[in-house]
């Protein structure tokens, strides 16, 4: 089981809070009987439809792990178990910039209704580059697949 003590869930320092210009983001990637859960944005989201691992933006103080907890139980209704961290993921949009953290997790308590997100879906891992995903989730998917037995996964 993952700890919340882990170095790379430092908590987010105040001065660097309000001084940012990077979102600060952290984002589950559920496993289920070989599945991975993917959540697809709502046409009133920025990136309308495009697809992302769900999770949220880190609150003042907060550590990625406790804020990932917090985020899957306000999109989705659950609660998840922590398993391990992959390497955290920088982006560049021409607007604004993110640092994605991400976790991967297996399903809690609850059962998932969806309250921003347009869609979920189960997705074999061999099938996740093939969706049009948010350009900062990319890496994400990578590192992922890369860190599955066998490394990288080839269709």
């Amino acid at each position: 089981m993952y700890s919340l003590k882990d170095s790379s869930c430092e908590k987010f320092p105040q001065e660097k809070w309000w001084a940012m210009k990077n979102l600060q983001v952290s984002c589950a990637i559920i496993e289920q009987t070989g599945l991975v859960l993917v959540a697809q944005r709502s046409e009133t989201m920025s990136m309308p439809l495009k697809w992302e691992f769900p999770g949220g933006k880190l609150d003042l103080h907060e550590n990625a792990a406790d804020c990932l907890v917090r985020e899957i139980k306000e999109e989705l209704g659950v609660d998840i178990n922590i398993l391990s961290a992959q390497p955290p993921a920088d982006w560049q949009y021409s607007t604004f910039a993110i640092t994605l953290y991400p976790f991967v997790c297996n399903l809690g308590l609850g059962k998932i209704s969806l309250a921003e997100h347009k869609t979920i879906s189960w997705v074999k891992p061999v099938d996740l580059l093939d969706l049009d995903w948010a350009e900062a989730d990319i890496p994400v998917v990578q590192n992922y697949l890369a860190s599955l037995p066998g490394g990288e996964y080839v269709k």
